[in-house]
Order: C-alpha cells, then sequence, then structure tokens
C-alpha cells in the first residue's frame, strides 16, 4: 500500500506546441493540463521526438523553482518553463528528487528516471549572449524527467505528494 506525504505544489505548467524547426524552450504558461504516458497534452519537444525516438522515461520534465531563484541570484534572468520543464514545482529542493521516486502530481503518477543534462539548445534562450555559458550555469541543475505511472489532470497549484511504498 502506498502512503502519500505532501512535499510540496505545481507553482507552474508549461507546454509549447509544435513549431517547424523550433526547439521545446521557452514554454508557456497553463492553468491545467492533461497527463498522457508521453506527457503533456499540447507539449512537444523536438529533442524528445526526434533523438530519443519519445521515450517514455522523459515524458516529462520537473524543475524546483527554488532552483530557478537560485540561478536568478546568480544573475540568470530564468522564468518558469524557460528551460523546458513542463512543471515547476515549489516546496521541493533539487536533491530531494531521485531516481525511482514517485510522486503523485496532481491526479497524475510520476516516476522519476534521470537527472536533464544541460544542452546547447538553453543558448536559444534570448537572454544568454554567446559570453555567457548557461550549459556550466544549470549543471547538475537542470530538472529531472520522470516517467508517467498514471495518467490525469493537473491544475496549477496543486499539491504534489511523494508516495512511498509498493
Amino acid at each position: 500500500m502506498d502512503s502519500h506525504r505532501v512535499v510540496g505544489a505545481v507553482h507552474q505548467m508549461s507546454v509549447k506546441p509544435e513549431a517547424h524547426g523550433e526547439r521545446g524552450l521557452p514554454k508557456t504558461p497553463v492553468d491545467r493540463a492533461l497527463v498522457r504516458w508521453t506527457g503533456l497534452v499540447g507539449d512537444f519537444n523536438r529533442y524528445r521526438h526526434e533523438e530519443t525516438h519519445d521515450d517514455l522515461a522523459m515524458a516529462v520534465l520537473l524543475m524546483p523553482i527554488e532552483t530557478i531563484q537560485e540561478l536568478n541570484g546568480e544573475g540568470w534572468p530564468i522564468k518558469p518553463g524557460d528551460i523546458g520543464e513542463n512543471f515547476t514545482t515549489s516546496g521541493i529542493s533539487y536533491d530531494a528528487f531521485a531516481p525511482g521516486k514517485r510522486f503523485k502530481v496532481g491526479k497524475s503518477v510520476v516516476r522519476i528516471t534521470k537527472a536533464c543534462d544541460p544542452c546547447s539548445n538553453l543558448y536559444l534562450l534570448p537572454y544568454v549572449g554567446k559570453d555567457k555559458d548557461i550549459v556550466k550555469a544549470v549543471y547538475r541543475r537542470r530538472g529531472w524527467y520522470a516517467s508517467v505511472e498514471q495518467e490525469g489532470e493537473v491544475s496549477k497549484g496543486d499539491a504534489i505528494e511523494e508516495l512511498s511504498g509498493s
């Protein structure tokens, strides 16, 4: 039997529809989203589609607002959704996410699969100049990929519960 413990909340959800020649960032906020096995309905990530062939272990990307605020303090004007995350969380530290951990997010359940490595697509953000190395800045802080174990609707402000047990 699973036990549930509220650990945080959905600060923002972000999606980006498919646009010819564009990458999956920055994403724009939505108040509500349906989470499917393949990710959020209305979201398209060219890298996940073309390079990882829609790997279900990379269905969604989670990023704590606290990490974004840390990067802001270092001079990076990152906003939620900018680095491609689908769920910007609040109340959960970056290190509280780890492969194998399961979270109920709204009506969906996700399992953390791996850390997201920064890539050169981050240079597409309008505030990143050639002299700034955002890839180094977000190294080991780019967010966490997760697979979807249970589909469901998620709304901004929904609780995030850590699930334990089986």
